[in-house]
């Protein structure tokens, strides 16, 4: 696969329309794009493609995918799927409500290059001192558990 670097691809008017219509209030996966809209960027894993070969999905957009995914426990399939099929999604990722997505082999080998690459920890930094830029996670901050103290 090579890499064609695509920017932060602005949110289509149509999908904008549909989603906020349909998430008056906004999903979580919608609030990520409007909180950490910049968070990543391809330049962040041109490292783990290749030169040649099939132009891969952009890294940026699987980088998302990879945060929703784990936010909402989803096996890779789930993940293309919802790609290919949810609303908020597609606003997430700055997508046309008609796109197709990726076949979810494409996330294990995006998972496959960044543990090859020695990347494994990349897309959690990235995210993290995208939290604390905007002051939503602060070092020795407070934080809520589900549990008692012991």
């Amino acid at each position: 696969m090579c890499l064609h670097s695509e920017p932060l691809a602005a949110v289509p008017d149509e999908t904008a329309r549909i989603a906020r219509a349909a998430f008056p209030k906004a999903t979580p996966a919608m609030r990520l794009r409007g909180e950490l809209a910049d968070v990543y960027r391809d330049a962040d894993f041109s490292d783990l493609f290749p030169v040649r070969g099939q132009s891969a999905a952009s890294p940026w957009r699987l980088a998302v995918v990879t945060v929703l995914q784990s936010l909402e426990g989803l096996t890779d399939r789930q993940a293309a799927d919802a790609v290919r099929g949810r609303i908020n999604w597609k606003y997430a990722l700055g997508l046309d409500l008609a796109d197709t997505g990726f076949h979810f082999t494409v996330l294990t080998g995006f998972r496959t290059r960044r543990l090859d690459g020695a990347a494994e920890q990349r897309l959690l930094t990235r995210l993290l001192e995208g939290l604390r830029a905007r002051g939503l996670l602060t070092a020795r901050g407070r934080q809520r558990t589900d549990s008692p103290p012991a």
